[in-house]
């Protein structure tokens, strides 16, 4: 029996397919070559994102590697990247080598993402491409100006206070999602800790149809084989007699399914019949990725491909602790002094929700990443239960008494 081409959800499912230079094209005619040339900063910014892109996704698989997954690195880099901006010290360090910067300057990284999405959003007028960004910060609480004006100058970001303690603000964070998605994520947080003093987010939202869609009257239920054995209906869509490009590798195969005017494509990597997909997983880096996306061809193929729909959330703490980034987690030593000047900031939570739907005519796509962070208040001493104390000479440490209360004992 024939096996499907079938995509690994989480492998760069949106993929930019071309990057020569060149004029923009008709509207309708495909894309040959970028509207201009990437600068270096640009190039390094993308070798970035694919680096963290592969690191992400082997962390999260590796916590689930029996289910489902799917993931927007690049809402996560721009989520972390925002928060980057806040960082000092040794957090900055971590979380730009994270993300995949290496040594490249701040400044140089803010530009390429502001000039790199402005590029992709006007790339092909035939697919949807919606970046958003937001930081909502608690009433009263002190964030440094030059920070949030270069969250507003280089992300876009929309930068508002909110009564975390009103019901409302939970609302107003939701309905922010909900809106950037399209509906298509109406709800991110179910509540908003105590002791939260501000959320940074992106929203992304991909909607393309196929270059050559899929007639609806030829997809058929048909096994889908499972990897512990057994098989499971699916609604299984069909196309013979296309042109794309392809790659038959040792142990998988890879092909290319474009949108639109072909500059955006879902790429797919299915493994050998016997071959388990999680280890072709972990040999996957940016490296061999590239090398297998710049070895395709194009070739005349049948691709049967399933129809399905995902929703999908997850926290990734552990995965970005294990790139390297859990100083920004670490109440003790996170440097986020650039976001508010008495310091005590520390990232919390970074999660992720997203959406995907893969029909006849294209794919719908949709996530957003919230990096929600808690600020050391004043610690509180109330000593209502057994206590040690010590009369002492501070200055030579000369104790003088000491002794141990189990029950005050009245005046």
């Amino acid at each position: 029996m024939k096996r499907p081409l079938f995509a690994l959800c989480c492998a760069a499912l949106l993929a930019l397919a071309g990057c020569d230079t060149g004029s923009p094209a008709e509207p309708g005619t495909p894309l040959k070559a970028l509207p201009r040339p990437l600068t270096a900063s640009e190039q390094q910014l993308i070798a970035a994102g694919n680096t963290f892109a592969f690191g992400l996704l082997k962390q999260v698989n590796a916590a689930a590697p029996d289910s489902n997954l799917f993931i927007s690195p690049l809402s996560a880099s721009l989520a972390l990247g925002m928060t980057m901006n806040g960082a000092a010290g040794e957090t900055f360090a971590a979380m730009r080598q994270t993300l995949g910067f290496g040594t490249l300057a701040e400044g140089a990284i803010n530009r390429s993402y502001r000039d790199l999405l402005a590029l992709l959003l006007g790339l092909d007028g035939r697919v949807k491409l919606q970046i958003a960004n937001a930081i909502f910060y608690r009433q009263g609480f002190p964030v440094e100006p030059p920070f949030l004006d270069t969250t507003r100058t280089y992300f876009g970001a929309e930068v508002r206070a909110l009564d975390f303690n009103s019901p409302g603000a939970l609302k107003t964070i939701n309905g922010w999602a909900e809106r950037q998605t399209n509906g298509r994520i109406p709800k991110v947080l179910d509540a908003l800790p105590a002791e939260l003093v501000m959320l940074l987010m992106n929203a992304l939202y991909f909607k393309g149809q196929w270059t050559q869609q899929f007639d609806a009257k030829e997809t058929r239920e048909q096994p889908f084989h499972r990897a512990g054995g057994g098989t499971v209906p699916v609604k299984m869509m069909s196309r013979a007699g296309t042109r794309l490009r392809h790659l038959r590798g040792e142990g998988f195969q890879a092909a290319e399914l474009p949108y639109g005017r072909g500059a955006w494509a879902m790429t797919i990597l299915l493994p050998d019949e016997g071959r388990d997909v999680n280890a072709l997983l972990a040999q996957m880096d940016a490296a061999r990725w590239s090398a297998i996306t710049a070895a395709m061809r194009e070739a005349e193929m049948t691709v049967e491909l399933p129809r399905f729909r995902l929703v999908y959330e997850d926290t990734f703490n552990r995965a970005l602790t294990n790139l390297g980034m859990g100083v920004a987690f670490d109440p003790n030593a996170a440097d986020f002094r650039r976001i508010t000047r008495g310091g005590g900031l520390w990232i919390d939570f970074v999660k992720q929700n997203t959406f995907v739907e893969v029909n006849e005519e294209g794919t719908e796509a949709a996530a957003v990443t919230t990096v929600g962070m808690i600020d050391s208040a004043p610690p509180t001493l109330r000593v209502d239960r057994p206590f040690v104390f010590a009369l002492r000479e501070r200055l030579s440490g000369t104790i003088l008494f000491v002794g141990k209360i189990m029950q005050p004992p009245s005046k």
